[in-house]
């Protein structure tokens, strides 16, 4: 009697465990709120011809979940990749940022590190110039990232911030994509955490405007929200025709909760300006 029980449990699970995991992966967010949002009446196409989204299936650290956008047309004046939104489905804030791309960037290609807080799609949604909208998602699997405790280190941190490096590893390439990588001190406290030391629950303050320029030509600007890790890290391409400077500008904000932006106080506005000589390359 209990060989035939069990073998009952055992075929259900069976036939159930599929049922689960595609129940664990339902798209109700996005479908019943976050599309029409963000994109109310618009058409998108699902594709990895235009935009494609690298994350892991099971994050290492929820709050340090790294993405790649990989983009597979070049930036030119007649076609470019005008916008990349990014959305992590189920997040107390969903909103991870908006990044805006011209010409000048070369490709559209993004690396980031952001926080998950749960098990969720992460979306990547790209404009072109002309209007049309393409999308890659991943499902990851991560707990806990946007509540994840602050660090001991806080004071030493507070007392780093706004401070910015640019790094090129790859060198410097004329008149083609350069890879370049935008390193921001910053806690980027999230409102859901916990001081390690005070136990009190910091409120959010975050990076929340973005703007990359090259001798004075834009080549990406972005509004950024709690998702973004700690001490941000942007990679990103520009294209040098001359010599000249690269600058950097981002501003932060101060909410009492991490999800009403009508609260937000704006802070402060930092700045950091790179030399790129190309006689040197």
């Amino acid at each position: 009697m209990h060989t035939k029980r069990h073998s009952i449990i055992f075929v259900l699970v069976l036939f159930l465990s599929p049922m689960l995991a595609i129940a664990e992966q339902n798209e109700t967010e996005w479908n019943s709120t976050l599309k029409n949002q963000y994109f109310s009446g618009k058409t998108i196409e699902e594709s990895s011809n235009i935009i494609e989204l690298d994350a892991p299936v099971r994050a290492e650290d929820p709050a340090l979940v790294p993405l790649k956008i990989n983009t597979k047309i070049k930036q030119t004046t007649d076609s470019y990749i005008k916008k990349i939104l990014v959305l992590v489905d189920k997040n107390p804030f969903p909103f991870v940022g908006e990044f805006e791309f011209t010409p000048y960037s070369g490709k559209a290609d993004l690396a980031m590190r952001i926080r998950v807080n749960t098990y969720s799609y992460i979306r990547a949604i790209a404009e072109m110039n002309d209007g049309k909208l393409y999308m890659s998602k991943k499902y990851v699997k991560a707990s806990g990232g946007c509540s994840a405790p602050v660090g001991a280190d806080l004071d030493a941190a507070m007392q780093r911030l706004g401070k910015m490096k640019f790094r090129m590893d790859d060198g410097v390439k004329t008149k083609e994509p350069t890879l370049v990588q935008l390193l921001i001190s910053h806690p980027n406290l999230s409102g859901m955490q916990m001081d390690q030391v005070t136990r009190f629950v910091k409120k959010s303050h975050f990076v929340k405007d973005m703007k990359v320029t090259f001798n004075d030509n834009l080549i990406l600007t972005a509004k950024t929200d709690i998702a973004i890790s700690s001490d941000p890290n942007f990679r990103f391409y520009f294209v040098p025709e001359t010599s000249g400077n690269l600058k950097a500008e981002i501003t932060d904000t101060q909410c009492e909760s991490p999800t009403a932006r009508d609260v937000c106080k704006k802070g402060n506005t930092y700045r950091e300006t790179h030399p790129v000589n190309l006689s040197a390359n």
